[in-house]
């Protein structure tokens, strides 16, 4: 995978006094960790977002936070493989990806209204009259990234499995393929007209359009088996005082107090614990792509 850079947006972490019996060594020089936030959103609004959660991550953990938007999904393996980051906010195929080319490890998954699974879904404007996925044949669809679990991963394995792809190449059913880079950005692109259907997960339309009306002119030709979620890992090397330190912050984090931070962010209601085994479904999807580690 060629280095791609991280998109220079940054916020420092306040750096809040220690908590009692932290050990001496941060006393002594907290080192500020990197947090690096996938780009699935508008990168300003996530940044903001990203800002505040940095602040509470640090405060917690007693340790400054410094927060960075990915240029893309790629950028945030390359991050923790090249570790300019310590930890970072990952979809479900990052995460497996980061794990293979980075060895990092998931330390707790985002539980998203209230379920730590979603789904992939292929929308289209109702008006068009399009109600299979078989009806999309020589049309035009966007995804969002080729390392987005709901944007691309699971609706290219539905394609395949239903014969509709060959050879891996969406261009075999579709007149063209695109990629919208970002969740928000492919349901303007819909809404516009620009394609005849897109990929996404199922609460798009609800976290991203805040116009019933808007929300209303779409609807969805296919859906996906249950995803995982995704959530923070740490990268390979991290000190484990200090991955046991974030993973109880972050299991913290839940209540009124939290809440509305959470929920600009990626639209999460907390944290819960996660494994790396719980991510064999996405493993098994991304072989049936022709994923396969860079060492």
């Amino acid at each position: 995978m060629s280095m791609r850079a991280l998109r220079v947006v940054t916020a420092l972490g306040v750096a809040l006094a220690l908590p009692g019996g932290a050990p001496e060594l941060w006393a002594q020089s907290p080192k500020p960790l990197h947090l690096v936030l996938t780009p699935s959103q508008k990168p300003t609004d996530l940044l903001a977002a990203g800002e505040e959660f940095g602040a509470a991550l640090g405060k917690l953990i007693g340790v400054p936070v410094r927060v960075t938007v990915a240029s893309d999904y790629a950028a945030v393996v390359e991050a923790l493989r090249n570790k300019t980051a310590d930890l970072a906010f990952v979809h479900p195929a990052g995460y497996v990806l980061a794990n293979r080319e980075a060895k990092a490890m998931i330390i707790a998954k985002d539980r998203w209204h209230g379920n730590t699974s979603y789904t992939a879904r292929i929308f289209v404007r109702k008006e068009s009259g399009l109600k299979t996925l078989e009806e999309l044949r020589g049309k035009t669809i966007a995804f969002v990234d080729p390392s987005s679990t709901s944007g691309y991963v699971y609706p290219m394995v539905m394609l395949i499995q239903r014969g509709l792809v060959q050879n891996r190449d969406p261009k075999t059913f579709f007149k063209d393929a695109v990629y919208a880079g970002s969740h928000d950005a492919a349901l303007q692109a819909l809404l516009k007209g620009h394609v005849d259907a897109i990929a996404s997960f199922d609460q798009a339309r609800e976290q991203y359009l805040k116009d019933p009306a808007e929300r209303e002119k779409l609807t969805w030709v296919a859906e996906s088996e249950p995803i995982p979620e995704g959530g923070i890992c740490g990268r390979e090397g991290l000190e484990p005082a200090m991955v046991a330190k974030v993973r109880a912050a972050l299991l913290q984090m839940r209540g009124p107090q939290y809440e509305p931070m959470l929920k600009k962010l990626y639209d999460i209601d907390g944290f819960e614990p996660a494994e790396d085994r719980e991510y064999a479904p996405v493993r098994s999807a991304m072989d049936l792509l022709g994923w396969r580690p860079k060492r």
